[in-house]
């Protein structure tokens, strides 16, 4: 190889190096593969998933420069600049890839957590319009930058022009084509073995070139275009039928196991309906107060000897207590909807906790540290529209403890959400006609401390830059401090009733929409895992006598408090409590709850099965007798789900003009 080949293939190397390393670090910056962090319940923490995530990362960034530095080449021809070459494939490889990375990555909402309302406000002036013209200005320095590079490109490239330094390559097969050839033949090897491999698998779906490659692999092996191949992260076992695949949806009785679980779904009927109430002609007034990302055993927990939730625990002694209740997805905009209107899925206009109250003659008043848009919570549930007196983060736009953008950040401190209702629902004269509260406290959200939350349990706080596994403890008692000052305002809602003289004909109930990992298992965050700390939640009524032990969901409350208002008694469901991981007909997870708190959960991916009380773990193929039949009922309550969530769509399909 002369010294001018040798120059090109150092470029090259240079290339997709420095590419590769800048992606790694993005990736390891957004989605923390190495080091977990919120959010993340897979990460690469094995020799064996590194390595392999190396080997698929590099061997498919190598692929990919290797074909386009023979295609760079075969353009320029066996005569060439070897400067222009090399000036071309540090350009376009480097900073042609740079702009892809901007793009998969949208950056401006990729730094959406570190975005300024307040920058935002004062650019925009406060006004929509004027910021969503800000975003235009944002995309046209984005297109002015790429204008002037290729200007930069076209001055550069006319000044290498005239120093003529042409040259000729030798003659035969270029040892670059045998090695792109080797890898082209590798990459489907390498992709089979990380796709039995989760953690990896997902690690290396992030990174350009490989998913590039697994994505070609898909198609090529999608023999019957039913989306699902030897290369999907659920693999194909009927490659050749487009009806039987992993998902899809099992139809009832036709002697056909469509998705390779549990045989032919045998339904069982729907889930009974919570009829419109009737109240009585005396209403009792509810107040409803959902913990953000509150666990259940908050009423257990003691930090330095001090209890986390007083007036928590306070309320079950007291009144009514379900030990076993939880949430069905983890995530705060399905856990809500599910709550007001006691159904799994719900659709906008379907009966809920507002509506129902409405119709009965209620005035009703929102208070909330979220934005109730966020996920179309309130347009679901019709909560804007039932409600009288309407306070969100977004009417408080300028009383957020931080200046973030981004929906999911926003928070409104419990103290001023209160100043609000002291405004808006404090005269005694109103409160004649029954009404009905809704308060969410946002405190026990990560990162868990906020400016001017106080210290409740003698903890130091950690700041939100030093939140890790290595800080597990402190972490820990950074989130009960939050928990408990969180607590401390049902206590200060208590006082508000009572001053204004309608506890004693007040419902009060407290629940979280979902718990929260603390690193107990190396994972911190919600929504992730199905397992008893992020599904896990509060439920505790004022009123006696309505204490149960059985396993509850969030939809089942609906009824329950009707039934506490004076309404026909709760249906008595004893299905087991759903829970999943993304849409119901698209998980990644599942799982059941039954009495006792006892979960079954299945990993789609990888097939793995989990029993809570041995702790066992097993590939739903190879269970048998109990541990089967057990694993089943999980399957036909998913797939019971998913039948009466096609019926449901059916239904508004044919009553639709």
């Amino acid at each position: 190889m002369t010294r001018k080949g040798q120059g090109d293939l150092l470029t090259l190397l240079l290339a997709a190096v420095a590419t590769l390393l800048i992606e790694m670090a993005l990736v390891e910056r957004k989605f923390a593969l190495f080091g977990g962090g919120f959010g993340q319940s897979q990460t690469l923490d094995t020799p064996a998933e590194i390595a392999l995530f190396l080997l698929g990362a590099v061997g498919a960034h190598a692929l990919l420069f290797g074909l386009f530095f023979l295609l760079l080449r075969r353009l320029h021809g066996r005569e060439y600049d070897p400067l222009i070459f090399r000036f071309n494939l540090l350009f376009f490889g480097v900073a042609g890839f740079l702009a892809a990375l901007t793009a998969k990555f949208e950056l401006l909402s990729y730094f959406s957590d570190a975005v300024s309302f307040q920058l935002i406000r004062n650019l925009g002036g406060g006004s929509l319009f004027d910021a969503f013209l800000f975003v235009l200005n944002e995309g046209a320095l984005m297109l002015i930058g790429l204008g002037g590079a290729l200007i930069l490109y076209g001055i550069v490239v006319v000044r290498l022009r005239r120093r003529g330094n042409r040259t000729l390559l030798p003659a035969g097969r270029s040892p670059l084509r045998w090695a792109v050839l080797a890898l082209a033949v590798a990459m489907p090897v390498i992709a089979a073995q990380a796709n039995g491999v989760p953690d990896a698998r997902d690690g290396l779906r992030r990174m350009t070139a490989y998913g590039l490659v697994n994505r070609l692999l898909e198609q090529l092996t999608d023999f019957d275009r039913d989306g699902y191949s030897w290369y999907s992260a659920q693999i194909d076992r009927h490659p050749f039928d487009a009806s039987r695949h992993p998902l899809a949806l099992d139809i009832p009785g036709n002697g056909i196991d469509e998705d390779g679980f549990g045989g032919d779904f045998v339904f069982a009927g729907a889930d009974p309906a919570t009829p419109a109430p009737k109240l009585p002609a005396k209403r009792k007034h509810l107040v409803v107060i959902v913990l953000e990302s509150t666990r259940a055993d908050a009423l257990t927990q003691r930090v330095n000897g001090r209890p986390v939730a007083p007036n928590l625990a306070a309320l079950a002694r007291a009144g009514s207590s379900f030990p076993h209740a939880y949430s069905h997805v983890g995530f705060t905009t399905a856990s809500l909807k599910s709550l007001f209107s006691g159904a799994l899925d719900p659709r906008a206009g379907d009966p809920s906790l507002f509506s129902d109250l409405k119709a009965n003659g209620y005035r009703i008043g929102v208070f909330s540290g979220q934005p109730e848009s966020f996920g179309d919570i309130s347009a679901v549930v019709g909560m804007r529209k039932a409600a009288d007196i309407f306070v969100d983060a977004e009417t408080l736009a300028h009383e957020r403890a931080f200046g973030f953008a981004a929906k999911g950040s926003l928070l409104v401190d419990e103290t001023k959400i209160l100043a609000e209702f002291d405004r808006r629902m404090g005269d005694p004269g109103p409160w004649a006609q029954p009404t009905f509260v809704y308060f969410n406290f946002q405190s026990p959200h990560f990162p868990y401390h906020h400016p001017g939350m106080p210290d409740m349990l003698g903890v130091d706080p950690l700041p939100r830059g030093d939140i890790s596994a290595a800080n597990a403890r402190r972490v820990q008692q950074t989130y009960w401090n939050a928990v408990a000052y969180a607590d401390s305002q049902i206590g200060a809602v208590v006082a508000r009733l009572k001053a204004l003289g309608t506890w004693d004909d007040t419902v009060l109930m407290v629940t979280g929409d979902h718990g929260e990992a603390l690193f107990e298992n190396g994972f911190l965050g919600h929504g992730h895992v199905i397992e008893p700390a992020q599904t896990h939640i509060p439920f505790v009524l004022n009123v006696p006598g309505l204490s149960s032990d059985r396993a509850l969901g969030l939809r089942d409350m609906r009824s329950i408090l009707l039934q506490a208002l004076g309404g026909a008694p709760a249906p008595d469901n004893d299905a087991p409590v759903f829970l999943h991981i993304g849409a119901v007909d698209t998980p990644v997870a599942i799982g059941i709850v039954e009495p006792g708190g006892v979960f079954t959960t299945l990993a789609l991916g990888t097939e793995e099965i989990w029993f809570s009380d041995s702790g066992r773990r097993a590939r739903y193929g190879d269970l048998h007798g109990a541990d089967k039949a057990r694993a089943d009922r999980l399957v036909n309550e998913w797939a019971r789900q998913r039948w009466m969530r096609h019926l449901a769509t059916r239904k508004a399909a044919r009553s639709s003009p």
